[in-house]
């Protein structure tokens, strides 16, 4: 009897959802390859559409780039307001949440680095889109956590006032980085510490020296600055 299978039929989607499954293959390959280093082709390919399909979708792969890292900062900024969403909680608790839910999005299965200073790396250029995205966001999120620490000191003005308050310290955290340590006493000849900020001049002026860095590498500085952070506001925030 002659074998009458058919084929499996393709998946019929709406553009609107072939679009959203283009993005989905487009945030796996570029977080995890790098964005200069897969092509539209690849995209294309592992999406299952023809090419030509997919520029109909998104012009240029400049184009795809911004989606992708637009796409990200909107999932990224929905998921920080529900790990910080103002539910009866003291900001303490708040904040202390914050970590604990980003505990669990630097595991190194899923965690290569921040998406957005790969962004940043890849394209230092400030005119790109995607440039312009990764900026917004981190800007986004150093005044939501400058937010926070204010709600904490105005709940807390004494404990707040007495030394370095938890905002500065906070805000030191952020602005030198995750896994930013300090190494003895400053000397004259050290840097002043606003010239290697990412987002700064001089900062973005570095990015174009800047590799990719290897999966492991940034694994463990996620660790390393989780914990720094994490032990900072143990200190300050739970007594």
């Amino acid at each position: 009897m002659a074998d009458t299978a058919s084929k499996a039929p393709k998946v019929r989607r709406t553009a609107e959802e072939t679009r959203e499954h283009v993005l989905d293959v487009a945030h796996e390959l570029f977080y995890w390859t790098g964005i200069r280093a897969t092509g539209v082709d690849r995209v294309a390919a592992n999406a299952g559409i023809a090419p030509t399909a997919l520029y109909r979708l998104f012009p240029s792969k400049d184009a795809l780039v911004a989606a992708y890292v637009q796409r990200t900062e909107r999932r990224y900024r929905e998921w920080f307001e529900a790990a910080t969403r103002a539910d009866g909680r003291s900001p303490a608790e708040r904040i202390l949440a914050l970590f604990e839910a980003l505990a669990g999005q630097v595991q190194p299965e899923r965690c290569r680095g921040c998406p957005f200073m790969m962004a940043l790396t890849e394209f230092p250029d400030t005119a790109v889109e995607g440039h312009k995205s990764a900026v917004r966001l981190k800007r986004w999120v150093r005044a939501r956590i400058r937010r926070l620490v204010d709600e904490l000191c105005s709940a807390r003005p004494r404990r707040c006032g007495a030394r370095r308050s938890p905002h500065a310290a906070l805000r030191g955290r952020l602005r030198h980085g995750a896994g930013a340590r300090r190494r003895g006493p400053r000397t004259a000849r050290a840097r002043p510490r606003r010239e290697t900020h990412p987002l700064s001049p001089a900062g973005r002026g570095a990015l174009t020296r800047w590799s990719i860095p290897r999966r492991e590498t940034t694994q463990r500085a996620c660790r390393l600055g989780l914990q720094s952070r994490t032990s900072t506001l143990l200190r300050r925030c739970s007594r």
